[in-house]
């Protein structure tokens, strides 16, 4: 299983001092961040995609990019590129760019985006939400399979056989699908023989498995491999010293966020109780010392059927720097040993 972070470059204001971290300091910080993940050891750090103020990641290839020359083994990728209000040609001259800085580091994840400040400020209509992404997934895919491109669809010019460059160095650049809870979502990318990044952000990760059993019968039926068909998950995590140290300094963020994006979405505020039921040990929140969130993983992966990369959204609270940092080194030093010791003593999943 690979272990990793996925980071929205969050400047939101901390709840207790009411500062922001300025936009510059942050990105640095950012960047020391995915530094550090490639040095202890994890496999992967993700950069979101958002149009609005509290985010600093509209543009994650670039910010992936200036990772790369930083880092040497880590995969860089997208998490989640919204696909739906881009334009594949560019989503994938920019990631095979990246790929080449990188020495074939990059991967994409694909998908709508659970905001949508982006329709309007492309010039998009909201209602075309789903039929956009799948068009525009499979034009990505048909420029990932040849270099000249024909192809015709509703939402944008077609392509008469122009070629896409560059290509990536990797043959063929890794495209996952990201989803949240919609069944024909989970559908398409079994059908597709696509890897799956389900996001689950909240209630209890088991719910879910029906879910990934639809993906892994649609992609079985479509005759794909079950090697093809592997599933990761984007999960809201943080790691501390002690179980009650990280939840007590993640809390008061995380509450700000969602009590924020639920004034949006008609959400009632977060309160401290339900915090600490989603992290309790069948929750989905990952939060904890290393042997708490550790074991937590390995029951996560057992009522999924085989999780095959876990990535932690540290980001949604307001932290300082250095407990961010040590986040990470904790995630990379204590926990992923854990993780792969304990897989590595049980037999695979079916």
């Amino acid at each position: 299983m690979q272990l990793g972070a996925d980071s929205f470059a969050a400047a939101i204001a901390d709840p207790v001092t009411g500062l922001t971290i300025s936009p510059v300091d942050r990105m640095h910080n950012l960047l020391e961040e995915i530094e550090l993940a490639d040095a202890v050891g994890l496999d992967v750090f993700g950069i979101g995609e958002h149009h609005r103020a509290e985010f600093l990641d509209s543009a994650p290839a670039v910010i992936l990019a200036a990772a790369a020359t930083r880092t040497k083994n880590i995969r860089l990728t997208s998490a989640v590129t919204v696909l739906s209000a881009a334009d594949p040609v560019r989503v994938f001259q920019e990631f095979a760019t990246l790929d080449l800085i990188s020495h074939g580091r990059a991967e994409i994840v694909a998908g709508r985006g659970s905001f949508v400040e982006s329709y309007p400020l492309f010039g998009l209509h909201l209602e075309d939400y789903d039929d956009l992404f799948s068009e525009k997934l499979d034009l990505l895919l048909k420029i990932r399979e040849k270099t000249h491109v024909t192809w015709s669809g509703k939402h944008r010019a077609p392509l008469t056989g122009q070629a896409v460059y560059p290509r990536p160095l990797q043959n063929p650049l890794p495209i996952w699908v990201g989803v949240g809870g919609t069944p024909t979502s989970f559908v398409r990318a079994g059908m597709l023989g696509l890897p799956l990044m389900v996001a689950i952000i909240g209630g209890e990760p088991r719910r879910f498995r029906p879910l990934i059993d639809l993906y892994r019968e649609a992609g079985r039926r479509a005759g794909h491999a079950p090697e093809k068909l592997i599933v990761g998950l984007h999960s809201i995590g943080f790691l501390g010293e002690t179980t009650r140290q990280a939840a007590d300094d993640f809390y008061p963020g995380y509450a700000k966020t969602f009590t924020e994006i639920g004034k949006e979405r008609g959400w009632p505020p977060t309160t401290r109780a339900q915090f600490d039921a989603v992290r309790g040990p069948t929750g989905a929140l990952l939060i904890g010392d290393a042997e708490a969130v550790a074991e937590k993983i390995l029951y996560v992966n057992e009522v999924l059927g085989g999780v095959s990369r876990i990535t932690f959204q540290m980001g949604v609270s307001t932290l300082p720097h250095q407990k961010m940092l040590r986040s990470i080194e904790i995630l990379g030093t204590r926990v992923a040993p854990i993780v792969r010791k304990e897989l590595a003593a049980t037999p695979a999943h079916a």
